[in-house]
């Protein structure tokens, strides 16, 4: 079998072990399944938390609580709340993330968000 092909399966969430990773200010705390080179993780950013580095991967993201912001290389700058998500393609927005209240993400990339 393809190490992508995925059986059915549930996740209990509370069950996988959270990995800690700072930021230039705060902390996020990721739980992590892989299958080849499709990630999904719950991500959570701690209060006064700013990511380290900009990054240019694509990603589906999905706000489950707290809110976020997400600046654009550009300058631009996107909130996002509980409900709301957003996908970006590799290396076509690179983006970095802060939250001063904290978030709580699901997060979904891989190799099928590379560039055609």
């Amino acid at each position: 079998m393809h190490p992508a092909n995925i059986p059915f399966q549930t996740t209990d969430w509370e069950s996988i072990p959270a990995t800690k990773h700072a930021g230039d200010t705060g902390e996020a705390y990721w739980k992590t399944l892989q299958y080849g080179d499709l990630r999904i993780r719950i991500v959570e950013y701690s209060k006064n938390y700013k990511a380290d580095h900009w990054c240019a991967k694509g990603h589906i993201i999905y706000c489950i609580e707290g809110e976020m912001t997400t600046e654009l290389a550009d300058g631009s700058t996107y909130r996002l709340t509980k409900g709301m998500s957003y996908q970006v393609s590799d290396e076509l927005s690179s983006h970095r993330t802060s939250s001063g209240q904290g978030v709580k993400l699901f997060i979904v990339d891989g190799a099928f968000l590379a560039l055609k």
